[in-house]
């Protein structure tokens, strides 16, 4: 017996003793292989613009050639980088539509340069029916890949009316707002999440971005001198410290007119919190830094806050945020429902076609989690999976050309629930559609009964429908 424990003792010594060396030289094998990978370079920039925009170009012009020069692959622009207008009257005049000769040349640019550019925030015409310019245009920032194709445009969701001892701005008398966050976008520095000056204020939005894989959030700014001077570093630090992000923040600076002036210092925070680069007030500059994707896992890990969030306590839920394309079947109840006849899906929820219609146009919504009751939801899936229904609705009604719903959930068996997983039926209504309105109630009963079922090819051809409508309806 002795000997027995023995030899498994040495057994376990060995292995362990093994096990240690292996782990060892792996970690080895990681460093060297994070130390012979090629960092991508990413360039902010400092500017002043005017309302000369040939003489703005020529300034981006040169700041490109300066950041090619230092191997920058991705190049950020601050807001307003194509003009800073004196008033209403001359922004709405000098405002072009994204397909307008100020794009082309931006898009040449980084053509011609094989770089991506960050257009922080250009001053987007909003067209009418006719293809004229409206009384109002949007702060867009679009992303340029390095063959000038537009990947993406954000257009800002904050705007900035405000009125200080200092100063008074009224941003929404010329800039209508944006309707939603758009997804971290892939690109060769990593997954990087849009938006635009003022937005930082707002640490929701960019907890939101986190939450949806960004590894990079960027911040084009013309912040005001005097907010500049008091928050500037304070907002983008927190900013990155809060979501574990790099913060990338190009900046405009200086005298714009007599009546405008901005901070500048544009800086590159890290995931910690640290600067890695700041402009201070040079009026036309560069800074380049290499991002170290690597850096973000160990932080993550060390302190990992989005593992710590009270979902069951409290929640942020972004309107519109999902896709049409689910990628797999999820169970309801005991009931397996196939992707196909999914055509929405959010990060708690996901809306599908039904088996036994009550009207034309009903469909189900329910949570991923299977849950029995509406009132054992956690905080984060009762607000998703109403955002969810109410954006069905709102589709249903708009596809189906009606006014009214019923909008319904079966708490318990008591209350007629025949599924033990909380779902909303949404049906559309239509005039007449029942003899006396609460009859749609009975219908529901008596079609759960009667199991009246559509075959599977009607309820893909119907769900196929709905992500085309989904797709096309304004948020």
């Amino acid at each position: 017996m002795l000997i027995q424990r023995y030899l498994i003792t040495s057994v376990c010594k060995l292995k362990h003793s093994y096990l240690r060396k292996l782990n060892h030289r792996n970690l080895e094998v990681r460093k060297m292989s994070s130390r012979t990978k090629q960092k991508p370079v990413v360039a902010v920039t400092q500017m002043c613009t005017t309302n000369d925009k040939a003489a703005n170009m020529r300034q981006v012009e040169q700041l490109i050639g300066m950041a090619k020069a230092q191997s920058a692959e991705f190049i950020f622009l601050p807001e307003c980088c194509d003009f800073v207008g004196e008033n209403r009257k001359q922004t709405l005049e000098l405002s072009e539509p994204l397909t307008g000769p100020t794009m082309e040349q931006y898009q040449a640019l980084a053509k011609k340069h094989d770089v991506w550019l960050s257009l922080g925030g250009l001053h987007e015409s909003i067209l009418d029916q006719y293809e004229r310019k409206t009384d109002k245009i949007h702060n867009a920032h679009v992303i340029l890949n390095n063959r000038g194709e537009l990947v993406a445009v954000y257009r800002k969701l904050h705007l900035f009316d405000v009125d200080t001892p200092e100063f008074t701005f009224q941003e929404s008398k010329v800039v209508c707002g944006g309707q939603r966050l758009i997804a971290p976008l892939d690109t060769p520095i990593g997954k990087l999440a849009l938006q635009i000056c003022y937005d930082m204020r707002f640490p929701e939005s960019s907890i939101l971005l986190r939450r949806a894989g960004a590894e990079l959030l960027t911040y084009p700014s013309a912040f005001t001198f005097y907010t500049g001077k008091a928050h500037w570093e304070i907002l983008l630090r927190s900013r990155a410290i809060e979501t574990q992000c790099f913060v990338l923040a190009a900046a405009q600076v200086g005298h714009h007119n007599a009546k405008r002036k901005s901070w500048g210092h544009a800086l590159i925070v890290d995931p910690w919190g640290k600067i890695l680069a700041n402009l201070g007030e040079r009026k036309l500059d560069v800074a380049t830094v290499e991002i170290d994707l690597d850096s973000l896992e160990p932080i993550r890990c060390r302190m990992p806050c989005f593992k710590h969030r009270r979902d069951d306590v409290y929640s942020l839920v972004a309107y519109g945020e999902g896709t049409t394309e689910p990628q797999q079947d999820y169970m309801f109840a005991e009931n397996c429902i196939k992707k196909q006849t999914i055509f929405f899906e959010s990060p708690y929820s996901y809306a599908f076609t039904n088996i036994c219609c009550v009207v034309e146009g009903h469909v189900l919504v329910s949570t991923k989690r299977i849950v029995a009751r509406l009132k054992d939801l956690n905080s984060v899936e009762i607000s998703d999976l109403f955002t969810v229904t109410c954006r069905i609705q709102r589709m249903l009604e708009n596809f189906y050309k009606t006014s009214a719903s019923t909008v319904n959930v079966q708490d318990g068996p008591l209350a007629g629930q025949t599924v033990p997983h909380v779902h909303f039926h949404v049906m559309p209504r239509r005039v007449g559609d029942f003899e006396r309105n609460d009859d749609v109630y009975r219908k529901l009963d008596a079609t759960a009964g009667k199991k009246v079922e559509r075959t599977i090819e009607e309820r893909i051809k119907e769900a196929q429908s709905y992500r085309e409508a989904l797709r096309t309806m304004k948020q």
